[in-house]
């Protein structure tokens, strides 16, 4: 029997995480038989627990393959990570009940390490709550950290904005050195891996070019040594380019930036690197500096995205619909790089209990030996990801967007209270 298939966005979005939700949708249209309609969940898993489905065929094909340019999520994402099946029952019969009422067999739910947790924990309805659904998580993050996969949709083109961004502020801060800043900060993101401020990496074209420091969370800080090598940077060159990840931290394994409010997943907000590297420099070298965050903007650059990272993109929701409808339960449509010399991938399926709360962080091998750089193994393994260009069309300047209708499937269950 035909059945409707269910499409949520979860948190942190990135600059194709829409690219991979139009190639799911086109692609379901090819499975008539099995595929009826796809909702798009409002606000990611928040649509089917307030039964908020957006009907994504009452968009036109034009609007659907218009996402593939678009940043953010087009259906709106959230933070919220389900608590286990024995803790809190009642969501998962929440979920069941929406399924039903809307002959729901397919969950797709696209996003990161919380959202793999999830979609695992869903997968499972299937055995305790005696209904039938096909769930598939499909890779999300710009943190680069998921298990299995060689790399994640999203990442990519985040590494390429701040690799440019990078070259392009090195060669503001150098060309004023002599007589105003001296040292610039870019933090980036990244709570407990460096795979963010590594790609910085990809704007040296030498040894010597900036970034000068890359901080790492898999590095511990050490304050003397950074303020060493910043003074000796400054001394030979003129000037220093650091480039730190939000989760630096210090030898009692504190993040240096660390406030007490959490996120709705119960992590630790982080956001200040940047000014406190600012505030240490002013005090232990008297060095005029300038700090940027790139926050939004990194995940969010549509208009210089990687023309690879948007292929893997496409790729995981194409095949995710596939997986589906082969039968598959439990499974992340992973990209598994090449053995050869040349840049090539593919798309395998791997299972959820073996991708849900795993972690990959920067390898100790991609790190230099001092602890402030990365190296040429690293340099392999990032350069293929952030090739090609993928430019958005242009409308009066700035990037042309397609609005969608985002018309809402009829409610027939009683209100939800969260």
């Amino acid at each position: 029997m035909k059945k409707n298939a269910f499409y949520a966005q979860s948190g942190g979005v990135t600059s194709v995480i829409n690219a991979t939700a139009a190639a799911l949708i086109l692609e379901a249209k090819k499975y008539k038989s099995k595929i009826g309609k796809v909702y798009a969940g409002k606000n990611g898993i928040l649509g089917a627990l307030k039964e908020e489905l957006i009907d994504t065929s009452k968009e036109s094909i034009t609007a659907i393959k218009s996402l593939k340019a678009r940043p953010g999520g087009a259906f709106g994402s959230c933070r919220l990570k389900l608590k286990d099946l024995e803790e809190n029952k009642r969501e998962y019969e929440r979920l069941v009940e929406v399924f039903k009422a809307h002959n729901i067999g397919y969950f797709f739910y696209n996003g990161g390490n919380d959202s793999a947790d999830t979609a695992y924990k869903v997968s499972q309805i299937s055995k305790t709550l005696d209904y039938p659904i096909k769930c598939i998580a499909i890779p999300k993050t710009v943190d680069n950290d998921l298990a299995i996969t060689d790399c994640c949709p999203g990442f990519g083109s985040a590494a390429k904005y701040i690799a440019t961004s990078t070259m392009e502020a090195s060669l503001d801060v150098e060309s004023m050195s002599e007589t105003s800043t001296k040292v610039f900060i870019l933090e980036v993101m990244g709570r407990n891996a460096g795979w963010m401020a590594a790609s910085s990496a990809l704007a040296k074209n030498s040894s010597t070019d900036a970034p000068h420091i890359i901080l790492l969370p898999e590095v511990t800080f050490n304050q003397q040594k950074f303020i060493s090598k910043v003074k000796n940077i400054v001394k030979s060159k003129g000037y220093c380019v650091i480039v730190a990840s939000e989760g630096v931290k210090n030898s009692k394994g504190n993040f240096l930036a660390e406030s007490d409010r959490k996120d709705a997943f119960g992590h630790t907000q982080l956001g200040g690197v940047a000014p406190y590297l600012s505030s240490l420099i002013n005090t232990k070298l008297k060095l005029k500096n300038h700090w940027a965050v790139s926050d939004y903007l990194q995940r969010s650059a549509r208009h210089i995205a990687s023309k690879t990272d948007l292929l893997h993109a496409e790729a995981v929701g194409i095949h995710a619909v596939r997986y589906a409808v082969k039968g598959m339960n439990g499974v992340m449509p992973v990209i598994v790089r090449g053995k050869g010399e040349k840049y090539t991938w593919s798309i395998e399926p791997a299972p959820l209990s073996k991708i849900a709360n795993v972690e990959k962080k920067l390898p100790k091998s991609f790190i230099s030996k001092d602890g402030f750089n990365v190296n040429a193994k690293a340099i392999k393994y990032l350069q293929p990801l952030i090739l090609g260009e993928a430019y958005p069309q242009f409308l009066n300047g700035i990037p042309k967007l397609e609005k969608l209708k985002l018309i809402e499937v009829k409610k027939k269950l009683p209100k939800w209270k969260l």
